[in-house]
Formats: structure tokens, sequence, C-alpha cells
């Protein structure tokens, strides 16, 4: 006699991410192993990705778009080097608004993203309401964007500005 025990693995490994309920997602070590040649090289053949974690290519074909489709995977892009396209210096900036109201929020939002240099911007919790890191090419370029752009937004209260000598890390979401 012969007993044969399977488990489903994606059924026991769930994201740790909180969901609303019912909308739980599951992705196994297979999962988790594509993503990380994808991030190391999205430009990795089906083939090249399939033989890297154990799968035929159709599999991690179907592997794939399933990520894709819940979004997990939102996008492929690459990796640019700001500095060898003339922009030296990252800057942080901490902002206060004047007012909180939504609409406030919401159009102090539009107007960052419509700032090129602005690499990333979040509305946080504490002292200030946004941290921004822009992109410039040196201290007269960041002044030029404080005067034409950053300023030109109403709203705005207060500013300190830092920076950044040395990036220690640069990171993606870790897939432990």
């Amino acid at each position: 006699m012969c007993f044969v025990f399977w488990t489903n693995p994606a059924v026991s490994l769930k994201t740790n991410r909180k969901n609303p309920p019912g909308t739980e997602e599951f992705f196994d070590k297979i999962d988790m192993a594509i993503l990380r040649v994808l991030l190391h090289d999205s430009r990795k053949t089906l083939q090249e990705i399939g033989a890297e974690v154990g799968l035929a290519a159709t599999t991690c074909w179907s592997r794939i778009k399933k990520l894709e489709a819940s979004g997990v995977i939102k996008r492929y892009t690459v990796d640019v080097d700001a500095a060898r396209l003339g922009y030296q210096d990252s800057v942080i900036v901490q902002l206060t608004l004047e007012s909180h109201s939504d609409e406030t929020l919401y159009e102090f939002g539009r107007a960052l993203a419509s700032i090129p240099e602005i690499q990333e911007a979040y509305l946080v919790s504490g002292d200030y309401d946004y941290y921004i890191r822009i992109a410039v090419r040196d201290t007269r370029d960041y002044e030029r964007l404080l005067r034409e752009k950053l300023y030109k937004i109403p709203g705005i209260r207060h500013s300190q500005s830092h920076f950044v000598l040395r990036v220690l890390k640069e990171a993606s979401v870790p897939l432990i």
C-alpha cells in the first residue's frame, strides 16, 4: 500500500502584507525566485529564467503573467545612472504645508508630479508633511529649481533641504 501526501505550496505561503478580507494573494517560493531573477535582470529570456528556477519556459511564462495580472509586477524598466546624464547631486527636501485639506494635498501632489526633477515624493507623518528626493546637476541648478518650480507651488509654509553626500544603499523590495 502506498500513501501520497501532497500539499500545494502556494496555499501555505501568503504575502505578509495586509490585504482587505477575501483578497489574499498567494505566492510560492518559485514565484519569489522568478521575481528575484527579474529584479536582477528583467531582460532574461523565459528559457534562462526557467533554467534558474527549475521550470519549463511555458510554465515560467504563465507564472509571470499571473504576477503581472495580480499587480505584483507593475512594469519593466531600466536603471539609469543619473550622474552620467549630468545629475550629479540628489537633494532630500522636507516640506510643511500651510493647509492639510484634501483639496490642498491633492493639488500639491499634482504639482509635485509635474516637476521632472522630483524622483520621489512621500506624504509622511511627523514634523514635516512631505519628503521629496530631487535630482539636480549642482547647487545652482537646485537654487534655480527652487525659485522657478518648487516655491511657485502655493501653500508651502516651510522647507528644509539636505544634499546627499553618499548613497549607502539602494534596494528594491526585499524578497526573502
